[in-house]
């Protein structure tokens, strides 16, 4: 499961051949979840502190997400994301 970007104990990734709708896997500790990159919605559970940085960090970084997926969906590399600063 490639990392594409970690921040304050956050880890996000995208696994190789993923299904749709296009989104990504967010770790935290023992929690887990996926967001939509289309709509932002959120599967699973994250303390609330850890979903608002998330979703900065989605804000900044939405449209190399969607290029990332896009780059999956062709068999090419995904690249890193920077993280939430």
């Amino acid at each position: 499961m490639p990392e594409i970007s970690r921040f304050y104990g956050i880890v996000i990734t995208m696994y190789n051949s993923e299904h749709n709708p296009p989104h990504f896997h967010i770790r935290y500790n023992d929690y887990r979840a996926t967001m939509d990159i289309n709509t932002g919605e959120i599967n699973g559970n994250l303390p609330r502190r850890v979903l608002n940085l998330v979703y900065e960090w989605f804000d900044q970084h939405k449209d190399e997400l969607k290029e990332n997926w896009l780059r999956m969906e062709k068999g090419e590399e995904i690249i890193n994301i920077k993280p939430l600063d």
